[in-house]
């Protein structure tokens, strides 16, 4: 049985402040975590004492343009259809 998700690691979205960043692979986070400072922007989850569930579904791992990450929740992101393929790489090539 195929889980299903709402967003797919490698996609360009846009959160609701306009800041712009690209879905991460569970491996490129915790590579990321302790190297990259989180931007706890708006529509960020958080819970004190709970531990990060990333399910792609409403916990949503995203590095932004600014060089941080959230675990954003879902209903605070959205879809970039055909977005710049530069800026992509570029966030790619920050996030190595």
């Amino acid at each position: 049985m195929a889980r299903k998700v709402l967003f797919e690691h490698g996609a360009m979205v846009r959160s609701l402040t306009g800041h712009k960043g690209l879905i991460i692979s569970r491996k490129d986070y915790e590579e990321i975590r302790g190297k990259v400072k989180q931007g706890n922007k708006p529509g960020h989850f958080f819970a004190s004492g709970c531990c990060e569930n990333i399910d792609y579904v409403q916990h949503v791992p995203v590095f932004f343009e600014d060089g941080t990450y959230d675990i954003m929740k879902s209903m605070n992101i959205r879809n970039l259809e055909g977005g710049p393929k530069e800026e992509r790489a570029k966030l790619e090539t920050m996030l190595k």
